[in-house]
């Protein structure tokens, strides 16, 4: 008899494209039948305000949190940049898909050098506007928030000049063609940025074993050592931060930046770390704090 398990998503269409591709591996690997749940969010309730004034990341999980330990649901899906560090102790994130392209892209211009001066740039990602404001002192950064088509239809009414999307949401969306790659070394990404996150009970045992047939182990590995670096720092959605880790041989090259609000000052560093080194990730984020001025360490405390 074939078992069916229910998904929690947030409910957006990127939200359920990342779903659908989570169900698709579950029966690909195991011939499981999988029921999406989209579950309303207080993030996908809240537009007006940015997410550090009305509640953080938690606004995209809580409810999917409810529903899993509840058992509403069995599993839930994430856009891991959008998770907290902190995540209940009753639940545990075991897997995550092949990552896709962690880059961001720019809507609007070619490059970050074609804007025009004092452009309108619309995002509502403190990391974002300190990286844009670090390479464009003179833009003039606007709050933006919504899913990638109601950013897409802001930009096209003139509300602003140009805005910034993550290539992978936009890839998964069909949406390959649209905006111009940032360099990373122009713009370091979101930790996790680009990875999809499968979460489940602790103590659910049967899902521990089926997820981990699913699972990447680069793309667990890399946003592992980056979720780790990240809550070693203590900062909230105030906070901006880049950290990415790749792959070299048999370790991880992490990199970081962190910034200050206006982007002004940043401190970088890079680490080679083996896999599963959540205390050397930890280490390098306490270390690349205690090096960085006032300005940054003020949005870290």
């Amino acid at each position: 008899m074939t078992t069916t398990i229910t998904l929690g998503t947030r409910g957006s269409p990127l939200a359920l494209a990342q779903a659908r591709m989570v169900a698709a591996a579950l029966q690909k690997a195991h011939g499981l039948t999988v029921e999406i749940v989209a579950v309303k969010t207080s993030g996908d309730r809240i537009q007006d305000r940015p997410l550090a004034e009305v509640g953080g990341k938690a606004l995209w999980t809580k409810e999917l949190d409810l529903a899993l330990l509840g058992g509403e649901t069995r599993l839930s899906v994430h856009s891991m940049k959008d998770v907290e560090s902190e995540r209940p102790d009753a639940l545990v994130i075991l897997a995550t898909l092949p990552r896709a392209d962690v880059r961001d892209r720019l809507i609007g211009a070619a490059s970050l050098a074609d804007l025009p001066q004092g452009a309108r740039v619309g995002t509502s990602s403190p990391r974002r506007a300190a990286q844009l404001k670090r390479h464009r002192p003179d833009l003039d950064i606007m709050m933006l928030r919504g899913n990638v088509a109601t950013r897409l239809a802001k930009r096209e009414a003139g509300e602003v000049d140009a805005t910034l999307l993550a290539a992978a949401g936009l890839d998964r969306l069909g949406l390959e063609g649209v905006g111009a790659p940032i360099p990373l070394e122009t713009m370091l990404p979101a930790p996790a940025q680009g990875a999809v996150g499968i979460e489940c009970r602790a103590d659910d045992g049967e899902m521990l074993v089926w997820l981990s047939a699913i699972s990447d182990p680069d793309s667990f590995g890399a946003v592992t050592l980056e979720r780790a670096f990240t809550r070693a720092l203590g900062g909230t959605c105030h906070s901006p931060v880049a950290a990415l880790a790749t792959v070299d041989g048999d370790a991880f090259v992490l990199s970081a930046v962190l910034y200050s609000e206006d982007g002004a000052d940043a401190v970088a560093d890079t680490v080679r770390l083996a896999g599963g080194d959540v205390d050397g990730a930890a280490q390098f984020g306490r270390a690349l704090l205690a090096r960085a001025p006032r300005s940054i360490q003020r949005l870290f405390a």
